[in-house]
Order: structure tokens, then C-alpha cells, then sequence
């Protein structure tokens, strides 16, 4: 192999591009004379004897080479024959454990593949990106994607059959997340559920698919979780789908409620006129960022009041409705505070998840949204942020301290002690 070099222009990129081919080059070469040298060898060991010479047991006959294919490596092409033997004893076979029938791909190319396709990158873009980086020969083919998400699948229905009996979850959020996916027109929801651990971390609990959020739908992901031996959390956070409830009542029985703030404004907001809007969101802000649940119901009837008297009794029963489970999270640390009044710890995740599916467009089959969210979850689950106060408060937490307005309360021995 001959690489020619040429004299630098003023910037020296000329001669920077011509050493990077030769290299590449160089490299290419020798992945391939390895390979090639590999199963050769692997050849040998299988006969258990070397080219020309005889051996023991009779195991086959070399017999020349299949056809020459192609091989990604890395960004690599590499043109590969692969040995073949004949006239094997009765019961025997050869296929190459290096390089198995119909491979085209390594194991690091396929991975490389399918992190691009989480990252957002389509099927359909595979074929001019991969031949720009593999060649003209490149082995592409709409069967890769399909290997790589029987994968997906494979490790789906593992992590969603697990075991969960030393699973120790505090908080759960939950939520139903509707994407376009099927060939239904209604669209398909992922039943999701959240959880934060013990030491502060959260882990993507629970993911089934449905098609609407029923209370038969959200029971059958719960019943399932306790069959494995998951604990029911102290609070479930989720918003006004009665679904959900409806199954925690059942399920999770002694499971305290946390209803999400945001949604409650925004079932307020549309019930009023476009003048109101600005007013009420301020408002409703203070009632949830008060310091005590005291102030909180105070501004509470404020604001019914002032409705009330604008003529928007709609509004105002709304903001009544359920108010109990609006204001369980006065009974739970400050900091946690941040975390505990909305579905935002779920709701932010899937707004990443929606810049990858919508890249997708509608996926054909159900299954497939559901394994492509599973795995991007997956990825983004690497940097979600643990709740706020550390380890220790949420240890304090799952070992029964008391609260009250966001402050640990001494318990009744710790005040006889002090007494005494």
C-alpha cells in the first residue's frame, strides 16, 4: 500500500488530510489481515490440527472459503472470507463462533447504532450516515434496526418480570403518557409510574401500555409490582385521573395522596374567562408556595371568595375539590416540598422523550413506542437528579419521623426526657 504525500498549503490542511487517509488505511488493513488470521485459527483448533499436517481424530476437510463479505468495524468496512469445512463425521458441523452465518455488524456497531437511534437520529437516516462512514460496501440493511430492537425487547420483558421484594420506594409519582403509536386512531398511553428510593435516587419503577387510563388498567400495574414484592410507597403523586385512585385504593390501601398542583390550575383556568387567568395563576401560586398549611387554606378561601363573588362558582368548586389530597405535602419535609406538589420529576423526563419519538413520527406498532421509550428512559435516567436534603432526610423519612409543616416534630419519649 502506497499513501502519497503532498506539500503543505499555508494552513497545512493538505498534508493533515493525507496522513489522516494513510492511517485510516493502515488500520483498515490490519483489522482485516487480523480478522482474517482469526479464523484461520479458528479453523485449526476446530480440526485440531494445523494446515498440512495430520491429526488425530478425523474432524473434516478444509475446504476453501465462503464468499467474500462485508464486515462493520467500528467505522470501518472490512472485506472478510470466512474458511469452510466439509466431509465432516455424521453429527457435526462447523460455523464460525468468531464471525456466525449472516453477520455484517459487530457487536460494538450494533450498539453504536442503536445509541444514535436513542439519541434521535431515524431508520431512515441510517442508510446515507453509515455508507458515509463505512463505505460504499457498508452492510446496512432494514434488518439491522429490527436486531436491535428484538434486544430492546428482550430486555424489556426482563426488567418488567423482576423481582422486587428488597425494593425499598418512599415516593411514586404516576402519570399516563399518550403517544402517537399503532395504527389505531386513538392514541396509546404508557401507564408510568416513578419511584424514589430510600437514599434520596429515582428509578423508572413500572411502564405498561393501554390504550386509556382505567382504574381496571392502573390495578392490573399495581397488583403486579406487590405480586413481586414491592411495598406500597407512603405517598403516590399523580393527577385528577380517577384511574390511578381508583386502583391505589385498592391496591396501596394505606398509601397517603398528593394531587398535582399544576394540573388543578390548569382545570381552574379553563373553566375561567381570559382576564381572570393571569390573576388566579398568581394566586394560585401563593396557596401552594405558603410556608404553613395554615396560610395556605387561608389564601385558600380567599380566592374561592373572590370567585365566588365574580360570578365563577365553577372555579371556585374546583379549587374545593379533593383539597385534602393538595396539602399531604405539608406533612413531609421542606425540602421535599419542591418535589411533592406536581408530576414534574415524571413529566420533565417525557418531554425528553418526545423530542426522540417525535424524530420517529408514529410508530407502526405499539411494542416498538414502547421498547424505543423504555430505552431512552433508560438513557435519561443517568442524570436525573436525586431529591433534595440528601440521604439521611429521606432515610428519616422512610423511618417514620413526623412532620409538620415541612418540620421534624420531636416525638412524645424525646419530650419526656427533656422534661424530666
Amino acid at each position: 500500500m502506497v499513501a502519497r504525500y503532498h506539500v503543505a498549503d499555508v494552513n497545512g490542511s493538505k498534508v493533515a488530510a493525507t496522513i489522516e487517509d494513510a492511517l485510516d488505511q493502515v488500520a483498515r488493513h490490519g483489522a482485516q489481515v487480523m480478522l482474517q488470521k482469526a479464523l484461520e485459527a479458528e479453523i485449526d483448533e476446530f480440526l485440531q490440527r494445523p494446515r498440512y499436517q495430520r491429526g488425530g481424530e478425523f474432524r473434516g476437510y478444509r475446504n476453501g472459503h465462503g464468499r467474500q463479505r462485508t464486515v462493520g468495524i467500528g467505522t470501518w468496512a472490512v472485506p472478510v472470507k470466512v474458511p469452510r469445512v466439509s466431509d465432516m463425521p455424521e453429527g457435526s458441523a462447523f460455523e464460525s463462533t468468531l464471525l456466525p452465518k449472516r453477520t455484517r455488524l459487530s457487536m460494538a456497531t450494533q450498539k453504536l447504532f442503536a445509541r444514535l437511534y436513542l439519541e434521535g437520529l431515524s431508520s431512515g437516516d441510517f442508510e446515507p450516515v453509515f455508507r458515509q462512514l463505512l463505505g460504499e460496501t457498508a452492510p446496512l440493511s432494514a434488518n439491522t434496526m429490527m436486531r436491535i430492537k428484538e434486544e430492546w425487547e428482550s430486555e424489556y420483558k426482563a426488567w418488567r418480570e423482576r423481582p422486587l421484594e428488597h425494593e425499598r420506594f418512599i415516593y411514586i409519582w404516576a402519570d399516563g403518557i399518550y403517544l402517537g403509536a399503532g395504527l389505531e386512531k386513538e392514541n396509546s398511553c404508557l401507564l408510568t409510574l416513578l419511584g424514589a428510593r430510600a437514599d434520596g435516587s429515582k428509578e423508572l419503577i413500572a411502564m405498561e401500555i393501554g390504550y386509556r387510563e382505567s382504574t381496571a388498567s392502573w390495578g392490573d400495574v399495581l397488583r403486579s409490582l406487590r405480586d413481586r414484592g414491592l411495598r406500597a410507597p407512603l405517598v403516590l403523586i399523580g393527577d385528577g385521573n380517577l384511574g390511578i385512585w381508583g386502583a391505589q385504593s385498592e391496591v396501596w390501601t394505606e398509601t397517603k395522596r398528593q394531587r398535582c398542583w399544576n394540573h388543578r390550575l390548569m382545570r381552574i383556568v379553563d373553566k375561567l374567562p381570559k382576564r381572570m387567568q393571569p390573576e388566579v395563576s398568581s394566586r394560585m401560586s401563593e396557596l401552594y408556595q405558603a410556608p404553613t398549611k395554615h396560610v395556605c387554606e387561608t389564601k385558600r378561601d380567599d380566592l374561592v371568595a373572590w370567585l365566588k363573588n365574580e360570578r365563577q362558582e365553577p372555579a371556585a368548586a374546583t379549587l374545593l375539590r379533593d383539597w385534602d389530597d393538595f396539602v399531604t405535602f405539608y406533612d413531609f419535609p421542606q425540602d421535599h416540598w419542591l418535589h411533592l406538589r406536581t408530576t414534574n420529576p415524571l413529566e420533565s423526563i417525557f418531554a425528553g422523550v418526545r423530542l426522540r419519538t417525535d424524530v420517529a413520527k408514529r410508530a407502526r406498532k405499539r411494542e416498538n413506542a414502547l421498547f424505543l421509550v423504555f430505552k431512552v428512559v433508560q438513557r435519561l435516567g443517568r442524570n436525573w437528579r436525586a431529591l433534595n436534603g440528601g440521604p439521611e432526610l429521606m432515610q428519616m423519612v422512610a423511618e417514620g419521623a413526623v412532620f409538620r409543616d415541612g418540620l421534624l416534630q420531636e416525638s412524645d419519649q424525646e419530650t419526656e426526657v427533656r422534661v424530666a
